[in-house]
């Protein structure tokens, strides 16, 4: 299995950057890769239990992604099991992934580690992803 670790760091304070990566309100501005909107979702990473999303492309594509929100430590960190769907909505293997907050010099670090990617492929695909969302939440921030 692969594992990703992506670092990000934000002129706002800690508790602004945890309000960003779990309220549903903030997630909805950002969440998935630059171009994509998010057309359904039930999303709230301020509490356990399950969540999911659909990304929507320019072309109308559509990409579910869900999972089970695992654990929430205001204003430190939410982890959360991730698997995308099929076509016939069959939910493939799953991952986990781990939004960590620290406090900087300048602001605040966002480390999003996500583990038990499948192989080197599937884990630069969702660097790609993660790093083109990250774009869209530094937006959202400024």
């Amino acid at each position: 299995m692969t594992d990703l670790r992506l670092e990000r760091d934000f002129s706002v304070s800690p508790d602004r950057l945890y309000k960003a990566v779990t309220a549903r309100a903030d997630l909805l501005k950002w969440w998935g890769p630059e171009g994509m909107d998010v057309p359904e979702d039930d999303m709230d990473f301020t509490k356990t239990g399950p969540w999911f999303s659909v990304m929507r492309n320019s072309e109308g594509q559509r990409y579910k992604v869900s999972g089970h929100v695992t654990h929430v430590s205001p204003p430190k960190s939410v982890g959360f099991t991730w698997a995308w769907h099929d076509d016939s909505d069959q939910r493939g293997a799953e991952s986990h992934v781990t939004f960590t907050i620290e406090q900087t010099e300048t602001g605040a670090r966002l480390v999003i580690d996500h583990r038990d990617l499948g192989d080197d492929e599937i884990s630069a695909n969702h660097e790609k992803g993660w790093s083109s969302s990250l774009n869209d939440l530094a937006k959202l921030l400024q």
